[in-house]
């Protein structure tokens, strides 16, 4: 069976700096009906939960370590048996938000992750934060960019942790790079593609967003 990806909206919060903020955060889970992976967890277990049905869940898959896609990454990974795997230099906004449970392992650029036949591999694009990643399948012909691409523009680098000229190297260097047909799966929001957004490193450079 061909792995499919199936997707969920959970509604919380994010904060960071002093701030909060509400959010609607996107979840993605890549798999068949046997076993999957999910991508992000955040604000709600059951609704997760939900999605992934009866299916082993192999990992939890952390785009990045931002309260608003990991705070409920523990209780599922207690639910489900799964590992949470994190890059290793989130670790400091992992530790903001879930100080007395370290995640269940690492994420290192170039590791692929496999589920019900297809691979995902961990593209290392920091800047939204200094360990966020995305996650490329090229048999699906998507990516999975957490914070890092939208639609229209590259993530929020106004905070701590976080830097610009970083995340347009990480956009320019390791996604726009993909098959122009890639479908971009966020972190919030929309979907879009990669022939869609390129044409606009330009002006996003240019403008400073």
């Amino acid at each position: 069976m061909v792995a499919r990806i199936d997707h969920a909206v959970t509604s919380g919060t994010f904060s960071l700096d002093g701030q909060t903020f509400e959010v609607d955060n996107n979840v993605w889970v890549v798999g068949d009906d046997r076993e999957c992976v999910v991508v992000d967890a955040p604000h709600d277990v059951d609704a997760i939960l939900a999605t992934v049905g009866g299916r082993r869940v192999r990992a939890i898959l952390a785009t990045h370590a931002h309260d608003d896609h990991v705070r409920v990454a523990p209780a599922l990974a207690e639910a489900t048996g799964a590992e949470v795997l994190l890059h290793p230099a989130d670790r400091v906004l992992w530790d903001l938000v879930h100080p007395e449970t370290p995640p269940g392992g690492e994420l290192r650029d170039g590791q692929s992750i496999e589920v019900a036949g297809t691979v995902l591999r961990v593209l290392h694009t920091p800047g939204h934060s200094p360990g966020a990643c995305s996650f490329h399948a090229p048999d699906l012909g998507v990516v999975f960019t957490g914070d890092t691409l939208f639609q229209g523009g590259p993530g929020a680098t106004g905070r701590s942790f976080s830097d610009f000229g970083t995340i347009i190297d990480s956009i320019r260097d390791r996604l726009l790079t993909l098959p122009p047909g890639t479908v971009v799966h966020t972190g919030h929001g929309a979907d879009t593609t990669i022939g869609a957004e390129a044409p606009h490193l330009a002006e996003w450079v240019a403008r400073g967003y």
